[in-house]
């Protein structure tokens, strides 16, 4: 198999992980949530923070690797303006995701301490939340500009 095509797999299968696991994430997070139940949110976001190490993560780094070699074993120039701009969304994407992955972390601790101490959720979980759902957005819809700037090669 040419180096080109499995490059263009991985490239591929890197951007599905990023697109599926943070579609997942929300979803699951987001149902946890509308429990209101501490014990749920911290068991739902203690998974949700592993997720995003273990699988965004990863994808995150290869992203890039085997986005610059594609494009190089394809003879792209790098300043193509597609490229350009995916790298702009994906700079992007990275300045939405890292807060969130914090925000996570911090909810599912305040879920697990409430939790353990058989209290409600403090205000400043129901803070974090409703940013992190904020934030969410935007990335989301960066991933896909992505993917369709991947798929369609405009010339810009």
């Amino acid at each position: 198999m040419e180096l080109a095509l499995i490059l263009r797999w991985l490239h591929i299968i890197g951007a599905t992980v990023i697109l599926g696991t943070g579609a997942g994430i929300a979803f699951f997070m987001l149902m946890a949530h509308r429990t209101n139940n501490p014990v749920i949110i911290a068991h739902t976001a203690r998974a949700v923070v592993l997720a995003d190490y273990l699988f965004t993560a990863s994808a995150v780094i290869a992203q890039p690797v085997t986005g610059i070699w594609l494009a190089f074993e394809m003879g792209w120039s790098i300043s193509e303006g597609w490229i350009v701009l995916s790298l702009i969304l994906y700079v992007v994407v990275g300045l939405f995701w890292l807060p969130v992955v914090r925000m996570q972390t911090r909810m599912r601790d305040l879920a697990r301490q409430a939790a353990a101490d058989g209290t409600a959720l403090p205000p400043k979980y129901y803070r974090l939340f409703a940013w992190w759902f904020s934030l969410g957005f935007p990335a989301f819809f960066a991933v896909l500009a992505i993917i369709w700037l991947m798929v369609n090669r405009p010339v810009i």
